[in-house]
């Protein structure tokens, strides 16, 4: 069983897109449920929108994400987390402490970057109860001709959290399958390359 927490510390991210998609792609794998733990609640509203039945499970995680942790595992064999855009967060505490990985989405910005700085210090701490937790830096909305996201992985080079080999780019895809309560793995050939960018992650990045 893997718990993934999904992290960050300044909201527009991109955190819930990824945190959707990385569960479809897990969930074709394997039993997954994602725990919303954000008090905005949006992966639940996602799920809302969609008429898949078979599609990924959310569960509010909201008020008690330390139970329904404890209650999924038991079901699931996959547990994502969507954490509040926020390290000071009650539930991004609770969720790393529990958590086998932390995947913290990073857009090409400079805010981005601040703003990921403090989350090396939460990692920090939770590690003290939690000593097996693995965080990962995932490159998010890359723009490859821009100079920015060019400069992306030598300026995150300087932070102590690796960053994963597999970078998601900023595809109109990831947006329009969200607004139809679907993932890019379900759009066929138009979301193909978004999908096979979400493959590559979950296989550089989750142990199975």
């Amino acid at each position: 069983m893997a718990i993934i927490a999904l992290v960050g510390n300044k909201g527009g991210a991109g955190k819930t897109t990824l945190c959707v998609n990385l569960a479809s792609g897990l969930n074709k794998l394997a039993p997954t449920v994602i725990l919303d733990a954000d008090p905005q609640r949006s992966s639940l509203q996602w799920r809302q929108l969609s008429d898949d039945s078979d599609g990924v499970s959310v569960q509010d995680a909201v008020d008690d994400l330390a139970t329904t942790v404890f209650t999924a595992s038991k079901v699931y064999t996959h547990l994502v987390i969507d954490c509040p855009p926020s390290v000071h967060a009650e539930q991004t505490a609770q969720a790393l402490e529990r958590a086998d990985l932390a995947l913290i989405p990073v857009q090409p910005s400079p805010l981005d970057l601040w703003a990921t700085v403090h989350i090396e210090g939460k990692v920090d701490e939770a590690r003290r109860v939690n000593p097996d937790l693995r965080a990962i830096l995932v490159i998010n909305q890359l723009e490859p001709r821009t100079t920015l996201s060019k400069l992306m992985r030598e300026a995150l080079a300087e932070l102590s959290l690796p960053t994963a080999r597999t970078a998601i780019r900023r595809r109109m895809a990831f947006r329009s399958a969200v607004l139809e309560g679907r993932t890019v793995l379900d759009l066929g050939s138009r979301g193909k390359p978004a999908a096979d960018e979400i493959r590559a992650l979950i296989k550089e990045v989750v142990k199975r």
